[in-house]
């Protein structure tokens, strides 16, 4: 059964330590038999989503598309002064143009979270952060998260150095992966379920 993992996160700049821990965990999951899509660097320089606004560019387009087909998420983003940075933040902001589809914002759907600091505070304030965000978009956080603090040498050239830590993001894609594999089957089931049916009867103005 066809799968897709859609991965988000790291910064502008290509190779960081998170875009780089994304990766890896967005490999494991390829592992696992799924399609994977990564939204990094320059495809996270999306205007500041402003919900009054139909039109999207390009890029944002593309983005919601990717994450509307998403049987599994990874997200995984620097901790900036103790919290998610404002480039994912604002890209995990367009989930809001799923707000009336039929499986909305992030509903039912398996999501990995990675934050990473140069210090512990800031990695597990900035991985509760995106568990936080994920529960609000109606996700599920895969029981095991990933918080790292980064230290000189720990990723380069788009590998990491330590294999324990390898070894822990790669578990957060076999989760998410694993996880993910019911996703369409339940999503088929929901869709014909009486309660989706009141829901859609509602949104079309039917009492």
């Amino acid at each position: 059964m066809f799968m897709l993992v859609v991965g988000v996160g790291g910064t502008l700049r290509s190779g960081s330590s998170s875009e780089v821990a994304l990766r890896i965990a967005l490999d494991e999951a390829a592992a696992y038999g799924a399609e994977i899509l990564c939204f990094s660097g320059e495809q996270l320089r999306l205007p500041l989503y402003e919900p009054h606004i139909a039109e999207r560019s390009a890029e944002a387009a593309a983005l919601v598309a990717a994450l509307r087909s998403a049987d599994g998420v990874i997200i995984s983003s620097p901790g900036y002064h103790g919290a998610v940075s404002g480039l994912v933040k604002n890209a995990l902001d367009y989930t809001e143009d799923m707000a009336c589809d039929a499986r909305a914002y992030f509903d039912g759907v398996p999501v990995g979270c990675i934050g990473l600091g140069f210090g512990y505070q800031a990695a597990v304030a900035t991985m509760e952060m995106l568990r936080s965000i994920t529960h609000a978009l109606r996700g599920w956080a895969t029981p095991y998260g990933c918080a790292l603090q980064t230290t000189p040498g720990l990723f380069s050239e788009g590998a990491c150095s330590d294999p324990g830590v390898e070894e822990q993001l790669r578990r957060v894609g076999q989760q998410v992966a694993c996880f993910g594999q019911p996703q369409r089957a339940r999503l088929s089931f929901a869709a014909r379920s009486p309660f989706t049916e009141r829901l859609a009867r509602t949104a079309g103005g039917e009492p």
